[in-house]
């Protein structure tokens, strides 16, 4: 997985043509920590599909607020730009991953 940052994020996320998905993170995130494997195991898999990032939020908390992310982990898909579909805390496990990128395929 890619880490991105506010200075290419719309570039990669927002004006992109192709599925995204997002890994919003920080370093402090236990859970997000936990997480990170099996996100790279879902980019092994579903890779050529859609573009997997992650991003750090500790050090753009802005753009986080921009895009609503509220809560970590928080996993987002996007479609030509626009957020398709998103899990956040409790809901972002491996399983319900795996199912919100069949949804967006």
């Amino acid at each position: 997985m890619i880490e991105i940052t506010k200075d290419n994020y719309d570039e990669l996320v927002i004006e992109s043509k192709k599925l995204v998905l997002v890994d919003f993170f920080s370093d402090g995130c236990e859970p997000c920590k936990a997480l990170l494997p099996h996100m790279e195991d879902l980019d092994k898999i579903y890779g050529e599909k859609i573009s997997f990032y992650k991003f750090n939020t500790s050090k753009a908390r802005r753009l986080a607020i921009r895009e609503k992310v509220l809560g970590l982990p928080t996993i987002l898909i996007y479609e030509n730009g626009v957020k398709k579909d998103e899990l956040t805390k409790d809901d972002a496990t491996k399983e319900n991953i795996e199912a919100m990128i069949k949804r967006a395929l």
